[in-house]
């Protein structure tokens, strides 16, 4: 589901027009970033907690000539699911379209 699809749905359940629910949303969004850029931790009960973590920095290679390189330290946003959205996506049931649909590769005869 993307944004446009969440805010079709989200209007359509709430009875609001998609310029209210974009607005809403819109608004939504702009004041979790703003308490995430000030350092504070937004918690949903029942759908989890955004909160900012310090990475340490830490040594690591570049791919393509294999020279050791510094990766700085930086804040890095994480969330935590809440127990509801947890026990949500448990009960997800797998369909066959998440299993890979390649052919198993068979010795030709000679």
């Amino acid at each position: 589901m993307n944004k446009t699809e969440l805010i079709e749905v989200v209007a359509t359940r709430s009875q609001t027009t998609k310029t209210q629910t974009t607005a809403m949303l819109n608004e939504l969004l702009e004041v979790i970033q703003e308490a995430i850029a000030s350092g504070n931790d937004v918690q949903l009960v029942g759908f989890g907690t955004f909160s900012v973590s310090e990475r340490a920095s830490r040594e690591g290679r570049n791919p393509a000539t294999g020279e050791t390189m510094t990766i700085p330290a930086k804040k890095v946003v994480k969330f935590k699911p809440g127990k509801a959205l947890s026990d949500a996506a448990a009960s997800v049931k797998k369909t066959n379209a998440s299993k890979s649909t390649k052919p198993k590769q068979t010795e030709k005869k000679k």
